[in-house]
Parts: structure tokens; C-alpha cells; sequence
């Protein structure tokens, strides 16, 4: 791997780009924080899409891509004269260290739960200790995402389960209101209870350790394996699937079963 210099020199190199960039590329120049908003949302899903496929050559790429435009708004910060890079760096390490007194200062943990518990209540500290437990819970996230990290930040303060066989249990009770609502034709009260079902299976999830996003993402590429070849398998029959009974259907989508690899 390359040396300290060698990286520094390449972060440099980039902040000298960006500078050059700015000044004479016409998109560039004239880019704002609310212009790039949506393509930085857009490249934080592309590395994600790469992390969950553990392609490394794209892992790197689309980690450049979101390095450009931290230093991007980092450089208009500096346009405007409210920060620069090394606002945003100096800012970044005072929190790590603030919040890692087990690694620069003398505080002691047993494991990474202790760590993350310390995590949540020196974040409540800063801001003079006025800061709310949900507070950091961005509104624009994903609602999946959402409602994992609130499960997440209460549990670090305490509110949480003993042990998953009370959150199973929970996510059976929300399921038997769903159906009873679902048989009431009580739509309204349907949405309410699908929601109340979904938070719970998200929280059974969290006790086991696994990550409902990636899960959801792993079964939506599952079966968009297997209808793909549903609908090659059709077509090499020379029919499309919509004229096709729901035997046939069912039977190709058992054939995809044994036939892709996930």
C-alpha cells in the first residue's frame, strides 16, 4: 500500500483539480450545495450498491466519487467563507477523539456494545447535554434505515429487549392486528397496523444482528434473478409471460428456484 506521503500528496493533488475546476469548468463553477444535493444521495446508493456486491475495483471507484464532492461542498464553503477542508477535517477529528476517550483518553469498554452505548450518550453530551436521543435521525432517510437507526439510538440508552424472543413475540401480535384489520376492510387502520408490523420485524431484525436493508436488497436481487429467467425462459418458448397461465408461471418460477444462484 502507499506511504502517509503518498497519500497526502494524492489528497492534495484532488483539492488542486477541484480548485482548477472551479475556476474554469462552466458546470463546475457554477455548481451550489442545493445542485449536487441529489447526485451526492445518488452516489452514496451506487457504493452502496458496490459494498453489498463486494466489487472492489467499484468500492474504490465510487468512493472517489463521494470524496469529490465532500471537497466539492467543502470548496464552496471556502467560497463563501464559512469552511474549508480543514474546518471539516479538524471538525471530524475533535469528534472521534471526544468520542473514543477508550482510545485517546482513559476510559475502559468491554466489547464494541459498551463502545456504541458510550458512543450515543457522549453525543448527548455535546451541545451542552440538550441534545435529543432522536435528534440525529435525518428526516430524508430511507424509511427502513429510519426506523433501524431509532431502534438502534433508544436501545443505547436503554430502551430496548431482553432478550429477541420479546420481540418475536411482538412482531406475532402485530401480525394478528394486521389481519384483523385486513378483515375489518378497514384501510386506514390496515396502513397503521402494516407499519406497526414492519417497525417490529425491523426490530426482531436489529436483536439478530442482521440488517433489514440488506436483507430487503439481497431478496429484491433474488428475485429479480429469478424472473429474469422467467422471462428468458419464455421467450426462448417463443411466448411472453402475460400470455401464460398461473401454472405455467408457477413452474417456470420453480424451475428459476433450482436453476440461478441465489
Amino acid at each position: 500500500m502507499h506511504t502517509r506521503e503518498e497519500q497526502m500528496q494524492a489528497f492534495g493533488r484532488l483539492l488542486d483539480i477541484m480548485d482548477e475546476l472551479r475556476e474554469k469548468c462552466p458546470w463546475d463553477h457554477v455548481q451550489t450545495n442545493e445542485s449536487l444535493r441529489q447526485n451526492t444521495i445518488e452516489e452514496v446508493f451506487e457504493l452502496g450498491d458496490a459494498l453489498l456486491k463486494d466489487n472492489k475495483s467499484d468500492i474504490c471507484k465510487e468512493l472517489g466519487d463521494i470524496l469529490l464532492h465532500i471537497v466539492f461542498y467543502a470548496k464552496i464553503g471556502s467560497e463563501t467563507g464559512d469552511f474549508d477542508i480543514k474546518d471539516v477535517c479538524d471538525k471530524l477529528c475533535d469528534k472521534l477523539i471526544f468520542r473514543h476517550p477508550h482510545v485517546f483518553g482513559s476510559a475502559n469498554v468491554d466489547g464494541q456494545e459498551q463502545v456504541l452505548q458510550n458512543w450515543e450518550q457522549l453525543k448527548l453530551k455535546e451541545k451542552g447535554g440538550n441534545k435529543r436521543v432522536l435528534a440525529g435521525v435525518p428526516d430524508a432517510l430511507p424509511s427502513i434505515i429510519k426506523a433501524f437507526r431509532i431502534q438502534e439510538k433508544v436501545a443505547h440508552v436503554g430502551f430496548d429487549w431482553r432478550d429477541p424472543q420479546g420481540a418475536l413475540e411482538k412482531v406475532l401480535e402485530e401480525y394478528d392486528e394486521l389481519i384483523a384489520e385486513i378483515k375489518a376492510g378497514d384501510k386506514e387502520k390496515s396502513e397503521a397496523e402494516l407499519g406497526d408490523l414492519l417497525f417490529s420485524i425491523i426490530n426482531l431484525a436489529r436483536l439478530y444482528d442482521i440488517h433489514p436493508d440488506n436483507a430487503l436488497e439481497r431478496t429484491n436481487r433474488k428475485f429479480i434473478d429469478r424472473f429474469n429467467y422467467m422471462e428468458e425462459s419464455a421467450i426462448r418458448q417463443g411466448r411472453q409471460l402475460k400470455e401464460m397461465s398461473l401454472e405455467e408461471l408457477d413452474s417456470l418460477w420453480n424451475e428459476a428456484k433450482t436453476k440461478t444462484a441465489r
